[in-house]
């Protein structure tokens, strides 16, 4: 074969490749609110940035004298592209060749992705849509093997660079381990689920009856489960919060994260600030626009927000440097540590670790979740390993501690011990914060029911109590004996945070390279 042959060759085993399962399937893919693999790959790359690798894999047929009769690529793309001009790896399954099953393609292609990624130390990102495995296998092969893939840095790429699974069907087996198996997972809103097997399966092991929606729908992950981070309009929108993500992660853990321009001023403070948390104790508030007036404008990105909804996570800048911020929300479950916020809490500060992204700390936390539920679902485990998160952690970290701080979730608003015993617990605290071993209410009427119940008038003795216990209470009593850094005026915060924040990058610089776990 001459120069002029191999070129025609080549283009026409391209040209094969290109057309994926052929019009007919990407049509039935577009009806069912689908994108194509390439076109998804078009949406979240930088236009004309993807270098595709592998074009050629795939399953032939020759005919006489060896020329190629037709080619069915392999059902998974991948490559190299860039985000904003930073460099990332891509893997995206073609759902249009035979279901995008993990099984039905040649495996060391997905994997090179992510042993490239890993090798060449650039962010990952995994466009799922895959069947999972097929009993169809053993017809074709003649023979099982033996389940997993020895060659497949799952765990290592975890440690090393950041990875984003994006579901964009029905994931299951394989598919359901490449979303959750990832710093960040996101799913497509009613044309993506994700399942260790579908509903098929279900019915023949259990004789249930569940669609694919009921089993592992947007509803059951990002809601319920928390198998999955955040849910998303559609395609587009999952893969505009992928490309965002990045944004504020480094490369890789061996340097930190691009510091953005910033033109929102460090000593900006808004005036209702002073206000934000009514004297009522009782009375809630909306924590997200405390966080908004805080940090820099429109930088807020929040990871999880439909699970573990009484405590919020967010990516976020201060002064253009990126940080991690962690809240509490009063409107669900009263902001209480539930099980689900303390596997949430792990999660995210693991995240913020890994990446060198200094943790800043909104605390309004009235205590771990009590009641029957919280016992059978083992709330306290889930707080040891959270608390396990923060003390392992070694980025820099600053409480700021707006209304309650109480009980054992209350004093995980920062490290206390942290590695080899060495930390400082850097707070601050709200003139209407209060803290202790039980909220004042609950502890009053506990210690004192015999009093109060004795009282001519009982009610009108409790608070009397409460108000005594309340001025002994006051965070200024704590402040002069340096129990707190300091308690500022809210409308500082800002101000106070943008300065920690330029401090914190520089202690982040001398802190680069691998934490010596991953996800716990």
């Amino acid at each position: 074969m001459d120069g002029d042959e191999g070129r025609e060759e080549l283009e026409r085993r391209r040209a094969l490749a290109r057309r994926m399962g052929g019009p007919e399937a990407v049509e039935r893919q577009h009806r069912a609110g689908k994108l194509s693999a390439r076109e998804r790959i078009d949406l979240l790359l930088d236009a004309g940035s993807f270098r595709e690798l592998g074009t050629l894999t795939g399953r032939a047929t020759h005919g006489a004298g060896g020329a190629l009769g037709d080619l069915v690529p392999a059902n998974a793309l991948i490559g190299t592209g860039t985000i904003d001009g930073r460099k990332v790896a891509v893997s995206a399954d073609d759902f249009t060749i035979r279901g995008g099953s993990s099984e039905s393609t040649v495996a060391e292609k997905w994997i090179y992705a992510e042993r490239l990624a890993l090798e060449l130390r650039m962010p990952l990102l995994r466009l799922v849509d895959s069947a999972g495995g097929s009993v169809r296998l053993l017809e074709q092969q003649q023979h099982t093997r033996i389940p997993g893939y020895p060659s497949w840095p799952l765990m290592p790429l975890l440690a090393a660079v950041p990875v984003v699974g994006v579901a964009l069907g029905s994931c299951a087996g394989l598919g359901a381990i490449k979303v959750a198996g990832s710093h960040f997972s996101i799913m497509a809103r009613g044309t993506s689920q994700v399942f260790a097997a579908g509903p098929p399966v279900v019915k023949q092991a259990f004789n249930v009856d569940v669609d694919k929606e009921g089993l592992g729908g947007y509803r059951v992950h990002t809601r319920k489960s928390g198998v999955v981070d955040n849910e998303a309009a559609d395609e587009p929108d999952a893969l505009r919060q992928a490309r965002r993500f990045l944004g504020y992660l480094p490369r890789h853990v061996w340097e930190l994260a691009p510091v953005a321009p910033c033109a929102d001023p460090a000593g900006r403070a808004e005036e209702w600030l002073k206000d934000a948390i009514p004297p009522d104790r009782r009375k809630l508030y909306d924590p997200r626009r405390i966080l908004e007036g805080v940090l820099d404008r429109e930088s807020i990105f929040e990871i999880g927000r439909y699970h573990g909804g009484s405590t919020i996570t967010c990516l976020a800048r201060l002064g253009g440097i990126p940080a991690g911020v962690i809240g509490n929300d009063p409107k669900v479950a009263g902001g209480a540590m539930t099980r689900a916020a303390a596997q949430k809490t792990e999660r995210f500060v693991d995240l913020c670790d890994t990446f060198h992204l200094p943790i800043v700390n909104f605390v309004d936390q009235p205590g771990l979740m009590t009641a029957v539920a919280a016992e059978e679902e083992g709330t306290i485990t889930a707080a040891l390993r959270a608390i396990g998160a923060i003390e392992q952690s070694v980025t820099p970290w600053v409480t700021i501690i707006v209304r309650r701080a109480f009980g054992v979730a209350g004093g995980m608003h920062g490290r206390k011990h942290g590695v080899e015993g060495r930390a400082l617990d850097h707070r601050f605290a709200w003139p209407t914060a209060r803290w202790g071993s039980i909220p004042v209410e609950g502890g009053v009427a506990a210690a004192h029911r015999r009093e109060i119940e004795a009282a001519p008038d009982p009610t009108a003795r409790r608070l009397e109590l409460e108000e005594r216990y309340h001025q002994l209470a006051s965070p200024f009593r704590t402040a002069e004996r340096f129990g707190v850094t300091d308690i500022i005026d809210p409308r500082e915060t800002r101000a106070l945070l943008c300065d920690w924040a330029r401090e914190a990058w520089e202690v982040a610089k001398t802190q680069v390279g691998p934490r010596y776990r991953t996800l716990r």
